[in-house]
């Protein structure tokens, strides 16, 4: 099997979903890395904010199996119409990264900011193939 630049940024790209689903995750069990995300107003999130965590969760999983799909890393799902699904998630990581940029806690700016950035252009790259 030949490995492809697709495939490996798809990869690569899921390696950062799963990671920032996990973040998530610890977040909506109360762990105190809320500096890190959604604004970075509480140490500790509020339940609301929990529970939108656990949707990020669930989302960011979401785009991982997309990114897989389009890369033909993993089979079965061709009903998912990917060319236009990585190029909303794309343009919305490029939304967020200016987003976590402007953020007001500098750990979420400092942090955030490159993950969403590398991400986004990984995304694009593939977007663009």
């Amino acid at each position: 099997m030949k490995i492809s630049f697709l495939s490996v940024a798809s990869i690569i790209v899921t390696v950062i979903f799963v990671s920032i689903a996990c973040f998530h995750v610890l977040l909506s069990f109360g762990c105190p890395f809320g500096e890190f995300a959604m604004g970075g107003s509480y140490k500790i999130l509020p339940k609301n904010r929990r529970v939108l965590s656990v949707g990020n969760a669930l989302i960011l999983l979401f785009m991982s199996v997309v990114f897989l799909q389009h890369a033909y890393v993993i089979k079965g799902l061709s009903f998912l119409p990917t060319n236009p699904l990585v190029w909303v998630i794309t343009i919305f990581l490029g939304l967020n990264t200016i987003a976590n940029l402007l953020s007001r806690s500098k750990k979420e700016r400092y942090t955030m900011t490159p993950i969403s950035g590398i991400a986004f252009i990984l995304c694009l790259f593939i977007a663009l193939l």
